[in-house]
């Protein structure tokens, strides 16, 4: 007999009438789920085949705690504390400090990476944080088009300078970078929470396989932005190159390279086979001539530091291909899981 949650056994219908079946619940289930004759169940029938049994009033919603005492976890650590608890999907953290340290500056950093948390209660000895933003508040794809357009923004202001424009254009990146990264712990911490809350799944209207590519799709772009950061930072470093480079193939390249993510992204939802293929064909291509273009380049006369920007900025955009293809071959396989149907060999 199943005794409680993880627990399994196997029990066998009962023909109750010429169309009906029956099958008992566990006792221990009915009645830590305060049950009676006659209380309505929901059933839902899952994609997987598998039937999920609900109590139709189980409406009240469980908070998760974290409690972190900072004498009880190694120094300068709290602010990886509180990233696991947050993407751990808890809803309140409370900490426990000395009142002499009180780990203002680490709440503050904590509070600007995340979504939806906020002080609820400060005392001599601990700090409350609750979070007021549900799961279902933020759709995926909502979060993956902002990011989308994070990353595209800064591009399109990188070539902006290359073509002459100010490099204020860019003064920003460190913020665009950082709401990226918030984007992302946004994500896993609903995939998180979906993967253990069939409610969670319900408002954010995805199968639990969805939401796990769903969060593949949002490392793909932080990965991509952490690359165009990093050919940012090495534009503003060496403005004394761009003159030299601005018509330089990677340079070249971006806009085709935009055009490629941007098929990509309409695809989240459209999920056409051909035009995934093609804007991943044309972002292979890209790779190959950067590729060449690198290894042409060590046979130029250029000076050492003009050959080091070329290889870096190639190196930064070919980078940014080989993220864009993976999130095209996320999106191939979402699709054909949606196809996919099952066949019983009796």
């Amino acid at each position: 007999m199943a005794l409680g949650p993880g627990d399994h056994d196997v029990r066998k219908l009962q023909a109750t009438g010429g169309s009906t079946f029956t099958l008992s619940l566990p006792k221990p289930w009915v009645l830590h789920n305060q049950l009676e004759p006659r209380s309505s169940l929901k059933v839902d029938w899952r994609p997987s085949g598998a039937l999920r049994i609900t109590p139709l009033q189980q409406n009240q919603r469980v908070e998760r705690h974290v409690r972190i005492n900072l004498d009880e976890i190694p120094p300068k650590s709290l602010h990886d504390h509180l990233m696991g608890a947050y993407i751990s999907g808890a809803d309140v953290i409370v900490m426990f400090h000395s009142e002499d340290e009180p780990p203002t500056k680490i709440i503050r950093r904590f509070l600007r990476s995340t979504r939806g948390f906020e002080i609820v209660e400060e005392n001599v000895n601990s700090t409350e944080l609750r979070c007021l933003l549900n799961p279902g508040d933020m759709p995926l794809h909502a979060s993956l088009k902002r990011m989308y357009l994070l990353v595209s923004s800064l591009v399109r202001d990188l070539q902006e300078v290359f073509s002459g424009g100010d490099i204020d254009f860019l003064s920003d990146h460190e913020e665009r970078e950082s709401e990226v990264d918030s984007l992302l712990y946004l994500v896993e911490r609903q995939i998180r929470i979906v993967f253990e809350s069939y409610q969670a799944a319900s408002r954010l209207n995805v199968t639990r396989g969805q939401a796990l590519e769903y969060a593949n799709l949002a490392r793909c772009l932080e990965r991509m932005m952490d690359h165009v950061n990093n050919l940012t930072l090495f534009i503003i470093e060496h403005t004394e190159h761009i003159s030299t480079l601005k018509m330089t193939p990677p340079i070249l390249n971006l806009p085709l390279w935009q055009e490629a993510l941007k098929e990509l992204m309409i695809n989240i939802r459209t999920q056409d086979s051909h035009r995934i293929e093609t804007a991943r064909h044309q972002l292979k291509t890209l790779q190959t001539e950067l590729k060449t273009y690198e290894t042409s380049i060590f046979d130029s006369e250029k000076k050492n530091r003009q050959l080091a920007a070329a290889v870096s900025i190639s190196e930064s955009v070919r980078r940014l291909c080989a993220y864009s293809r993976d999130f095209g071959e996320i999106l191939l396989n979402m699709k054909l899981s949606a196809l996919m149907v099952e066949i019983r060999d009796d």
